[in-house]
Order: C-alpha cells, then structure tokens, then sequence
C-alpha cells in the first residue's frame, strides 16, 4: 500500500525497517534521541530499538566516525547522523583515509558497512559554516558511495540499500527537502545505487540535477511548456558511482545540456557532468554545455545577500532560454519574496 508521506517519515520508514530487517543496525549520532529527532526522522526509534541501538554520542566527531568503523569491522551497520554537512569535516580522516580504502588495503576481506547521513542546505541565518553543499569533496574520493536524493520515494529506497550495502556511503539530505511529500509504499523495497532517473521525458535540451535542485527544476517545468520547450530532466540520484550512460543517451538525443548544481559550480559535480559529456559527445552538440549553481563566494547569513547567492527556478528559465536562443518575460520570472531565500515555510522556527 503507498501513502504519501514526507521526506522526513520516508527517512524514518527505511531506518525502522533496516533496524527490524537486521538486529545490527545502530544508529548514532548528535540529536538523533534529542526531542527533535533530526527534523523527525529518527522519531521513535529508541523507544522501539532500546538505547543500546539509537544513542547520542560526546561532541566528537572523528571520534564517533572511529567508533563506528570499528563497530562495522565487527559485523554492525552503522548509521551516523550529522544534522550538519560541516560537523563531518572533523572527521575527514577516518572517512577518507580509512573507511574509503580499508576494503582496498585489505585485498577485500574486510569490508567497511556505515552510513553516514549528512544535512545541507541553507537557512535562517547559517552562514557560510552551517549551509554548504560538499557533495564534491566526498564524491572525489575512490571507496566511498554518494547519495543525493531529491523526493521521498528515493530517499526511503536509496537509505535502505546504503544499509545493506557493504561499502562505506556518504547520505546527503537537503533539510528543505524533509517537509516536501511524495507515494511511498509502506512495505521494503530498494532503489538501486548507481541508477540515475530520467523524470521529464523531452527534446530540446537535457537538464541534468540532484537533490533540491531537483525539485526547483521541476517548478519551471510549466513555464517553459508555456514557451513550448520540452526539456529531458534527469534526476542523479546516486552522485558515486555516476550514472554516465543515462546522461548521454539523453545528450545524444537532444543535444544541448543544463546541468543544475546544488552546490559551487566551480570544480563541482556540474563540472564533472560537463567534462564527460564533452569527452563523449563533442562532435554532436550543438551549443556548449551550460551550468547553474551557487555563486562563487563563501554563503552569506543575510537574507538581503542569500537571494542573490542560490539558484531558483528564476535561474534555471533564464539559462534554458539562453541556450535555446528565446526570450522570456519578466512577468514569467516568479521572484520568490525576500524571506523565501532563508525560511522554507512558515513553520520552520530555527537551525534545527
């Protein structure tokens, strides 16, 4: 039976389930036992599991990334929760150096199962050290699996088989993303690492994304049908291991790609989309590859500077009808208010 519930109970669902399905599985990590629960998706969990399963940990976080590869060195899953994409930088040792290259230096005999949740994304003043978007910096790194997903039905399937998978896996969510609904199916099920999805069938161009970027995408979808423009989106999904065959298919078909990062632009996933397809597909395309991202520069806290530092769905038409040489109306350009650029929605009182 599907319902359709949010991001955030998605998450749940596929940790309540992994836990059930797997009496290894723990999960640990700053808050994920605090009333907030992570923005809810770790709700109930210790009550059901018991606190020998679900448990904070000491603010240390190259300590309890230690803690859990040497837990998955002993036959558990662990799942590490950061409610901050930047509280894991303490911890970049342990992650790149050991849990991304154990299974190498060992011949593949031992095998590093860990989960590692990270939280991006921008708002209510967080600056530039609590809104960045780092999916680059862990996607460089041979050993480690990337996950980006943009809608809850992916979020619960993806989660899932990061669990049961026996590599170590970098989980990125977009807080935006946690209230956003989607169908999702009650039941087990898994969505495959490494598969991207073409979710917009189309010609013009291929407009290639991942996780909010996604979901802003999908906003100026009416507005470009207004301009009789059929666009071919793909959603990423999985950022290691790159799905590089969908993506040029779909380059091959339409000849023109708008790649839209979550993040810099600069030396980021944009860039590595834009360098295989021109490897790939030089000799067909017919005008070169576009990005959008974040500007250039450290995140700003004001609001007055955040709405000119993220893309939108303002930026996404301006680039597509750049490339397809029309003109679009300002009255078409939908300015999101000031206060849009910050707070997602009228219920979000704070960082966490």
């Amino acid at each position: 039976m599907n319902k359709i519930i949010k991001f955030s109970e998605a998450i749940n669902q596929a940790l309540d389930i992994s836990m059930k399905r797997n009496k290894n599985v723990i999960i640990l990590g700053l808050g994920v036992d605090d009333p907030k629960r992570i923005f809810n998706t770790t709700i109930n969990l210790k009550e059901k599991f018991g606190e020998n399963r679900v448990f904070d940990m000491p603010t240390a976080e190259n300590g309890i990334t230690g803690f859990a590869l040497g837990a998955s060195l002993k036959g558990f899953r662990p799942v590490i929760s950061h409610q901050r994409v930047e509280f894991s930088l303490l911890s970049m040792e342990q992650i790149i150096n050991q849990a991304a290259k154990w299974n190498y230096m060992n011949g593949g005999q031992m095998s590093v199962p860990l989960v590692i949740r990270l939280i991006i994304g921008r708002g209510w003043g967080q600056g530039p050290q609590h809104s960045q978007s780092l999916e680059s910096i862990f996607a460089h790194i041979p050993g480690l699996k990337v996950i980006s997903p943009a809608n809850p039905y992916d979020a619960k399937g993806l989660l899932i088989s990061s669990i049961e998978d026996n590599n170590p896996v970098i989980f990125f969510e977009h807080r935006w993303l946690h209230d956003t609904l989607g169908r999702v199916p009650e039941k087990y099920y898994k969505v495959s690492i490494g598969n991207a999805k073409v979710i917009a069938r189309g010609s013009d161009l291929t407009i290639v994304s991942n996780s909010f970027m996604t979901f802003e995408v999908m906003k100026s979808l009416d507005i470009l049908k207004k301009y009789k423009i059929s666009p071919e989106v793909i959603d990423l999904r999985t950022i290691r291991p790159l799905d590089k065959t969908t993506i040029i298919k779909s380059v091959k078909k339409t000849k023109k790609l708008l790649v839209v990062d979550n993040g810099w632009i600069s030396f980021g996933i944009s860039s590595e989309i834009i360098s295989t397809v021109s490897e790939q597909c030089s000799n067909i395309l017919k005008s070169k590859p576009s990005r959008v991202g974040i500007n250039d520069s450290p995140i700003p806290s004001t609001r007055a500077l955040a709405r000119h530092c993220y893309p939108g769905p303002n930026e996404i038409l301006k680039a597509t009808c750049k490339m397809l040489n029309k003109k679009i109306s300002k009255k078409d350009l939908k300015i999101l208010p000031l206060n849009k650029t910050d707070v997602p929605d009228k219920l979000f009182k704070g960082p966490f």
